[in-house]
């Protein structure tokens, strides 16, 4: 067990879990947009998009956060830099 929680503190990956009508995103750069119907993260893959309605942050850590609301989308636009 001790590895696993090592391999988790240590994993630098960005991830996304929807679970029980949450959505939670992990190792993100930075939140760039917190609007009711849209919230946008900077990720190392581009811009994280949630859209939806009654979007709420449940939880904010420097490198996760917890969504929630009726999520409609999530979309990816790529950056090439």
């Amino acid at each position: 067990m001790l590895k696993q929680v090592k391999n988790y503190c240590l994993d630098s990956t960005f991830q996304f879990h929807y679970q029980n009508g949450q959505l939670d995103v992990i190792n993100y750069l930075e939140l760039v947009v917190l609007e009711a119907s849209r919230i946008s993260l900077r990720c190392d893959m581009g811009l994280f998009i949630v859209k939806g309605e009654d979007l709420t942050i449940q939880k904010l850590l420097d490198q996760e956060i917890l969504i929630s609301g009726q999520i409609h989308t999530i979309e990816i636009e790529e950056s090439y830099a």
